[in-house]
């Protein structure tokens, strides 16, 4: 059944060349975009992030407006023989389902039906970014926080990579890709709450260390109320870069009331929404606390129980957004299955 919708230190800014990549990957994205079949099946090459790279709030924001994103920019041209697109798959009650064949998925592009030649249920390794919201405005909730890292850790696989972000007035990293799952544990967990909020230039940093992850599956898993007030990056610059690039976001949204005292509150449902939709991925809002811990281990899980599903496009329509529907034929117990996907790219330019 198809689901219409989602449910429910300091760093350097990036150099130059470091912008630049961000507009050359987003027609590499091995998820979804421009992999010959063969080659993205025998190919694992990227290096790795060493200690000293940061990124500095100061400067993460230039000038207005997103010059490396631009469509019209630069690039270079890559025939698309086979689309990817990774499909998450919960049940009524928000957990994974690892259970289903190659003939439970109908795949659209353009409302075009299209033959599935590729189907891949393993559990992949993956390269993942943790970003801890540790503004003032999580000061009564950081107890919740420290308890749903340490479920997440509990259910995270040791083989795969990981890094830890805490956020404020700026993002900070904590620890990165050389340290074990236990290490990131203990440094996220020890940080105190103060300050504003920052979330947005976090999410550029996450993606921006995430390009040269050890693992092609790569994920951001965000633990906040979604609140920003100090940001240089805007939501539209975020999310233009998050949903052309290879990595899916998570979010861990706590929430306690209907009554938030600053603007930044009242939209950060939306906003959390807002980013991890676009990605594929999709965001948890928790209102009891109880249930947070719980949300964060289902979430761990989650991000390597994943289909792929692979099609030859009939047309590339080179420059323009082409629209990705997945459906699902089966269910579990008479309930609906939920589909969590990209839902489109964007075809490479001549």
């Amino acid at each position: 059944m198809d689901d219409g919708h989602h449910h429910v230190g300091c760093g350097e800014v990036p150099s130059d060349t470091m912008k630049r990549s961000v507009a050359l990957k987003r027609i590499v994205d091995w998820r979804l975009l421009l992999f010959f079949a063969p080659v993205w099946l025998a190919c694992i090459a990227n290096g790795q992030s060493s200690d000293d790279v940061h990124i500095s709030p100061a400067e993460v924001m230039p000038v207005k407006g997103v010059p490396t994103l631009n469509p019209n920019g630069g690039s270079f041209q890559v025939n698309v023989e086979l689309v990817l697109v990774p499909v998450s798959v919960s049940d009524h009650m928000n957990r994974s389902v690892i259970t289903l064949k190659k003939e439970d998925f109908t795949l659209y592009e353009e409302d075009k039906r299209q033959e599935i030649r590729y189907f891949s249920a393993e559990d992949a390794p993956i390269s993942v970014a943790i970003l801890l919201d540790v503004s003032q405005s999580m000061s009564n909730k950081i107890d919740t926080e420290r308890a749903a890292i340490v479920e997440f850790c509990n259910n995270a696989n040791p083989d795969d990579e990981y890094f830890a972000i805490a956020f404020s007035d700026r993002p900070r990293v904590l620890a990165n890709s050389a340290h074990s799952v236990d290490d990131v544990e203990k440094k996220l967990i020890a940080v105190e709450p103060g300050g504003p909020t920052a979330m947005l230039d976090a999410v550029y940093l996450a993606a921006s260390r995430l390009r040269s992850a050890r693992h092609k599956r790569k994920a951001i898993v965000i633990f906040s109320d979604g609140g920003d007030n100090a940001s240089r990056y805007t939501m539209r610059e975020v999310k233009s870069m998050v949903q052309e690039s290879d990595v899916q976001i998570y979010a861990i949204g706590l929430f306690e009331t209907f009554f938030f005292n600053t603007i930044e509150e009242r939209l950060g449902k939306r906003w959390l929404s807002e980013i991890t939709d676009v990605t594929g991925g999709r965001t948890l809002t928790v209102n009891n606390r109880a249930k947070v811990p719980a949300a964060a281990a289902a979430i761990s899980r989650e991000l390597r129980n994943e289909y792929v599903l692979g099609y030859r496009p009939e047309t590339t329509s080179a420059g323009r957004w082409r629209r990705i529907r997945v459906a699902i034929a089966s269910s579990v117990n008479g309930e609906p299955l939920h589909a969590y996907y990209k839902r489109g790219y964007l075809a490479p330019g001549q």
